[in-house]
């Protein structure tokens, strides 16, 4: 199978956006302040709680298990199980997250600043690259690998 570019991209995204969750942990609360975690968060960092690193790594885990699905689904990795599954709810999450933005553009105009606006163009970036990684990989997601079809 040839190479996904679309799934590589979208694996790339998702593994940046797991580090940089490592690394927002790593920062401290104003790292949280920045990327936009909110204020409960940041100050529970400040006060030494652990539920913001813990929450924030098992977003990061989500991410890369992410990134690894992508990886798979390009043929870079070998196949995970649920691929094609996993690929489709990964687009799905991803679009969905963006496009919450458009509700809230209509219905609480105010709460829509800049990090909304931001991060919701962001991961319709990813969410664009996983759906049409997947919907282009499609057929060969059906087949598991190493298996001659010409035969």
């Amino acid at each position: 199978m040839d190479r996904n570019k679309w799934l590589i991209a979208g694996g790339i995204l998702s593994a940046a956006a797991a580090i940089l969750h490592v690394a927002t942990i790593v920062g401290g609360p104003a790292w949280y302040r920045f990327f936009g975690a909110g204020e409960d968060m940041a100050r529970a960092a400040e006060q030494g709680s652990l539920t913001p690193a813990l929450v924030t790594a098992a977003i990061a885990g989500v991410l890369l298990a992410w990134a690894l699905y992508a990886f798979s689904g390009a043929g870079i990795i070998r196949r995970l199980p649920l691929l094609r599954t996993a690929l489709v709810l990964i687009s799905a999450i991803y679009l969905v997250r963006a496009f919450v933005l458009l509700p809230l553009l209509i219905l609480r105009p105010d709460r829509a600043d800049t990090f909304a606006i931001v991060s919701s163009l962001i991961v319709l970036a990813y969410g664009l690259a996983y759906a049409i990684g997947t919907w282009s990989a499609w057929p060969q997601l059906s087949e598991p690998r190493g298996k001659d079809i010409r035969a």
